[in-house]
């Protein structure tokens, strides 16, 4: 396995479409993948660390079973998959996650069916902001209309 794959998931939103589509890739692509789920989180108060540890610790058993699951479905595939959790500022735990690691040969958003702010990747958006020191493409799945959506908009009269 030579090529490695990331998906992006932010704040516990994960698109079905973008799943499928990275299983797809690395079946073609013979490559291994890393799912990332980033989650805002500020640690500013010290007296309310307590809190944060319980709810840490509910965060990650909570996404523990949703990223094993979709990990055992690329495992079924015979695709290599890890799994990590990121908690704090997104932009900069993604940078760190990435600089941890050997380079990836695609990124792709697996929180929505498209970039954050429609197909143009805003600056205002963290994404938008990491984007540019990213080695590799980043990709956003895009939905398209389903056949029975297409019948209905043709012309009775035809």
């Amino acid at each position: 396995m030579f090529q490695r794959i990331l998906v992006i998931f932010e704040n516990e939103k994960i698109c079905p479409q973008a799943i499928s589509y990275c299983r797809e890739l690395a079946l073609r692509m013979d490559s291994e993948v890393a799912l990332l789920m980033l989650v805002e989180m500020a640690f500013v108060d010290r007296p309310f660390l307590g809190s944060k540890r319980r709810d840490m610790g509910l965060l990650e058993k909570r996404i523990g079973e949703t990223l094993g699951q979709i990990s055992s479905e690329f495992l079924k595939d015979g695709i290599s998959v890890r799994v990590a959790l990121r908690v704090g500022d997104v932009a900069q735990e993604l940078l760190k996650f990435l600089a941890e690691r050997p380079p990836f040969h695609a990124v792709i958003w697996g929180s929505s069916e498209d970039l954050p702010y429609g197909g143009q990747l805003r600056r205002s958006h963290w994404l938008g902001k990491v984007a540019d020191t990213l080695e590799c493409p980043l990709l956003a799945v895009i939905s398209r209309s389903r056949p029975e959506q297409l019948e209905t908009k043709r012309d009775p009269q035809m």
